[in-house]
């Protein structure tokens, strides 16, 4: 699946079709994807090293590393406007013993509406899909407290596990069947 209907988004994976025409040919991402590109895009940490990153993962692993990395956020056209990029999430890559991590960012005049929630409440649900992913990993900095909201708002609880320094690192496990 290479994109996740959400009630006011659309998730569309990464390709290496798209990462090579944002790193190449940014003012064309916006025909590629069908939306507005704001002047303010990228947003925080999906800097150019990240879409690097997903790049060369992407030609690395082919048609099959494709949703296990970068995803568009893209909002839809309708009563908030005409359909806009309004932010990235998605995943460092597919599952390592059950378990993989997990990032967000959206743009800064689409902050404080809910779509940071909604787009890693699909990704989540969308992982979780996958039978064999137990655990999803995700990272803040201690006074972002926008995005440590986000993370508790989706079930993600603070972890002991040792992270980068100047990072918190949360997890949440895999819903136990009902």
């Amino acid at each position: 699946m290479n994109n996740i209907p959400t009630p006011r988004l659309e998730l569309i994976a990464a390709t290496l079709a798209h990462l090579c025409c944002e790193l190449e040919r940014p003012h064309s991402l916006s025909t590629m994807l069908g939306v507005q590109v704001p002047t303010s895009w990228p947003p925080g940490q999906y800097d150019r090293d990240a879409m690097e990153f997903f790049k060369d993962q992407l030609e690395k692993g082919g048609v099959a590393a494709v949703g296990w990395y970068g995803w568009y956020a893209l909002r839809k056209a309708g009563s908030d406007g005409p359909g806009l990029l309004v932010g990235s999430g998605g995943y460092f890559g597919p599952p390592e013993d059950g378990a993989l991590e997990v990032g967000f960012s959206v743009i800064p005049e689409s902050r404080r509406r809910g779509y940071a929630t909604e787009i890693l409440s699909a990704l989540v649900e969308h992982a979780f899909s996958f039978p064999g992913v137990q655990l999803i990993h995700a990272r803040a900095a201690p006074d972002n407290t926008a995005s440590i909201g986000v993370l508790v708002r989706n079930g993600f609880r603070p972890t002991d596990s040792p992270g980068e320094a100047s990072l918190l690192k949360f997890h949440r496990a895999r819903p136990e069947p009902v």
